[in-house]
């Protein structure tokens, strides 16, 4: 089956050519008549919309500090449906030796009242901070007074030391939010050379990129200016809809002052970089830890396959992760001995360090998990990564490991691993590997329900995941118990109690519940009319997009979906008349769907088997999903008669 791969870099030189004159960083005066406006002309049914956005990027010349500008106005028509806009957050950088500063902040509530517009600022008392991990800290603040109609305006300055030590960061310029104009503006003295990646498909109605005299000195600029944006269109089954939309980032590409020095020239040169690395190569070199540390047994295994696992299922069981991604160690792999507890690349370059103490050919595999978006392959850096696995060369090809899940295993890996492409830093030589996860994650839901008397129905339902979407919903589970058991009650509007769930011996996760209803049947004179499914049953297709689909779909794994219920009939009643089956299949037996009806003596067996048999699929799908999604809701609510003999 063809795979769709998206390369997210292009040149600016080559895409905007001709500059149109337009005045750039111009922030347009307060106009009152924007706090009487009911509505977006971009999108009527749009909570808010953005009135004026610039976000300006200016490189020192003289300190090389950088400084980012964000300047905001956005109206609000619904409030209830904006909260994501009612607070303004501030990530800042602390390092040892440096820190980031927030400087030029002002912010305002703009209300109309009694014709006039009048602001009420933003205080330093709604502001806090909270810590984000060891190096962040997030600086947040909150609007007063809004309502509907209201105007928000703010405006801060972030200062970032030595900015060519740094990726500037990525702006999406495709909000969900409607605009009406966003510009971009980045302003680096020529000694310091930066890759600018414009990905997805806008244009930008203004653009200039030119060498001038800016703020004393010989710059560079790059401005893109966009008008009448509407919100981005989210699709369902797109695990990061963020890869679709058009972004702006820079990368160093090189420094000359006096020397040319390059920076995001390859990745063999990044591997040497990392390998020098006192947090990363620097601490693959500590071998005395691994000879310390080495599990007993291993030697007397026979194979290296067997001596990975062993080794991999030791480091799995004795360390836990403590949630921080990242590619470079924070408290080093001795501490981490120590506390049992560390970060991703703690975790998982100890792992090759025991794998090769093993001599076990194993080496770093860099990623960027789904919801840091894609790695950009065509330009390489390794700001764009966020995590470090394990690979293991052996006579069947690479294998991969990631000791950070309690039930992962070799090449059964979290879904937040699987995202398309990763970065194999051996000794020798860097290779750029696509990673397709065939291993499958399939959901089993159980119900053994009995109809009785009196009408109500009950019994006991079970929801088993395995592989990949057990350590998914383990995750969810483990963040928020409660509410993990909650959404039982509210997807299926039943009285579940004695919720359990767990994890089987075979890493399974699995949910048990009992339940009763009594809304489950209709009676209509001595029959009652029941769907076998009960709960179980489509009430809505999910393929239900009208507009042509624009991306891929992704589920991040082949799956199975076996829905199963096993119906008690009540003594002295039969049914009028059985379901019909059906079995609906696509050519190429990618995608499957099958609903089935057994009877034996009174028990009634429905079973419902739908099959997807690749991770993702391109856009050209979606039809044959939607047609077998359609078929699927019509036979899964098909009704039974019972009547008394």
């Amino acid at each position: 089956m063809k795979k769709i791969v998206f390369l997210l870099v292009c040149s600016t030189n080559l895409i905007f050519i001709k500059a149109q004159k337009h005045e750039f960083l111009e922030t347009p005066k307060f106009s009152e008549a924007d706090l009487s406006k009911v509505k977006s002309l971009l999108d009527e049914n749009a909570p808010a919309e953005v009135l004026y956005r610039s976000i300006h990027f200016r490189v020192d010349a003289s300190t090389g500090d950088l400084y980012r500008e964000y300047i905001y106005r956005v109206k609000i028509y619904k409030k209830d449906n904006a909260e994501d806009l009612l607070n303004v957050e501030v990530p800042l950088y602390t390092g040892v030796n440096d820190h980031e500063s927030l400087t030029k902040f002002k912010a305002f509530t703009y209300n109309l009242e009694s014709g006039k517009a009048v602001p009420v600022k933003v205080e330093k008392s709604s502001k806090y901070k909270s810590k984000e991990n060891k190096n962040t800290t997030v600086n947040k603040f909150a609007f007063p007074n809004v309502k509907d109609g209201s105007v928000l305006e703010y405006q801060y300055e972030v200062i970032t030391p030595f900015a060519f030590l740094y990726t500037i960061p990525e702006v999406i310029i495709e909000l969900d939010t409607p605009s009406l104009y966003t510009e971009y503006v980045m302003d680096t003295p020529v000694s310091i050379s930066y890759n600018i990646n414009y990905t997805g498909g806008l244009t930008p109605k203004y653009n200039e990129v030119s060498d001038k005299t800016l703020y004393g000195a010989q710059y560079r600029t790059y401005r893109f200016g966009f008008e009448n944006l509407k919100g981005f269109k989210t699709e369902k089954f797109v695990r990061n809809n963020r890869n679709f939309r058009t972004k702006i980032s820079a990368e160093l590409h090189s420094t000359n002052f006096g020397e040319l020095k390059l920076y995001s020239s390859s990745w063999e040169k990044i591997k040497n970089r990392l390998y020098d690395n006192n947090d990363f190569g620097g601490e693959l070199k500590k071998t005395k830890l691994a000879k310390e540390n080495m599990p007993a047994g291993i030697a007397d295994m026979k194979t290296d396959l067997e001596k990975a696992n062993a080794i991999f299922r030791y480091v799995q069981k004795t360390f836990t992760w403590n949630k921080d991604k990242g590619i470079y160690t924070e408290d080093g792999i001795k501490k981490l001995i120590e506390s049992k507890t560390g970060n991703a690349a703690e975790i998982n370059l100890f792992l090759i360090m025991l794998l090769r103490e093993a001599n076990i050919k194993a080496d770093p595999l860099l990623i960027s998990t789904v919801d840091n978006g894609l790695i950009n392959i065509v330009s390489p850096n390794v700001t764009n990564t966020n995590f470090v696995l394990a690979a293991v060369e052996t006579a069947g090809g690479i294998q991969i490991f990631d000791a950070t899940s309690k039930q992962s295993s070799m090449n059964e890996l979290p879904l937040r691993d699987w995202n398309q492409f990763g970065i194999l830093l051996g000794k020798d030589k860097a290779v750029q590997i696509q990673m397709v996860n065939t291993k499958p994650g399939n959901t089993y839901l159980t119900v053994n329900a009995k109809i009785n008397e009196d009408g109500s129905v009950s019994g006991a339902y079970s929801d088993r995941d395995t592989g990949v979407f057990a350590m998914y919903v383990k995750d969810d589970y483990d963040e928020n118990p409660e509410k993990y058991k909650k959404q039982y009650k509210e997807n299926f509007s039943m009285d579940f109690t004695d919720i359990d769930s767990k994890v089987l011996e075979n890493n399974e996760f699995e949910s048990s519940m009992k339940f009763s209803s009594t809304d489950l049947i209709d009676r209509v004179g001595k029959k009652m009319i029941i769907n076998p499914m009960l709960f179980l049953h489509k009430n809505s297709n999910e393929f239900d997009q009208t507009e042509a689909r624009q991306f891929p779909i992704d589920f991040g794994a082949p799956t199975t979906k076996i829905k199963k219920v096993i119906l008690e009939i009540p003594e002295g009643y039969v049914i009028e008349e059985m379901p019909k089956e059906k079995r609906i299949v696509t050519e190429d037996k990618e995608i499957a769907y099958t609903y089935s009806v057994e009877q034996k003596g009174n028990m009634l067996v429905v079973t419902t088997t739908t099959k997807i048999g690749s991770s993702d699929y391109p856009k050209e799908y979606y039809p044959a999903f939607k047609q077998i999604w359609s078929v699927a809701s019509k036979f899964e609510n098909q009704v039974i008669s019972l009547v008394k003999k």
